[in-house]
């Protein structure tokens, strides 16, 4: 089969809960062979943008805040989401400041990520940052984390058993240290 034939298509769609950061649907679809199905999707209202803050000596600042849905608190990578017309760069730019109080002197892009395809249309874009430069913390109000910078090594270590749950943190960490060309 072609893409063309695996596509579904949308034949209604109900909006039942709409919130500052996404919105939830109930869609009709008509499936490739013509029967209808419904899908439940979670609309993410603007995106986001993380990025792998990487220093000179190959340590990555890391952030562990408290994520309430897991009641738990994670090791994840700067990330948040777009503001409304922000490019992902600036976001992660600005995140870097605020999360980390650092700059990037140089960013690059590590590409999209889909973080749950099956019923959240949320795109990630992921980031790589270098020749970094130290600035204030500027955490948004209510904000509360630790910021580390731990070697990149360690941190694919941790991905690697586990202990590193958020997928983003995963899949930027582990695309930086295979393009970095260490295995």
């Amino acid at each position: 089969m072609n893409k063309k034939e695996l596509m579904e298509t949308t034949l209604s769609q109900k909006e039942i809960f709409e919130g500052r950061i996404f919105s939830v649907h109930v869609d009709a679809v008509a499936l490739p062979d013509g029967r209808e199905s419904t899908r439940e999707v979670v609309h993410h209202i603007s995106g986001g943008a993380c990025v792998v803050p990487l220093t000179a000596d190959g340590k990555v600042y890391i952030v562990r805040q408290c994520r309430y849905p897991y009641a738990d608190v994670l090791t994840e990578i700067p990330a948040g989401k777009l503001d409304p017309g922000e490019a992902p760069e600036e976001c992660a730019k600005r995140e870097l400041i605020e999360e980390c109080g650092v700059k990037a002197g140089k960013l690059v892009s590590l590409g999209a990520l889909y973080p749950t395809p099956a019923y959240v249309d949320e795109v990630i874009h992921m980031f790589l940052a270098e020749d970094l430069i130290p600035t204030a913390q500027k955490l948004d109000e209510g904000e509360f984390l630790e910021v580390e910078a731990v070697p990149l090594k360690d941190l694919v270590d941790q991905v690697l058993a586990g202990e590193i749950k958020d997928s983003k943190t995963q899949a930027a960490l582990l695309k930086t240290w295979i393009l970095r060309g260490q295995k």
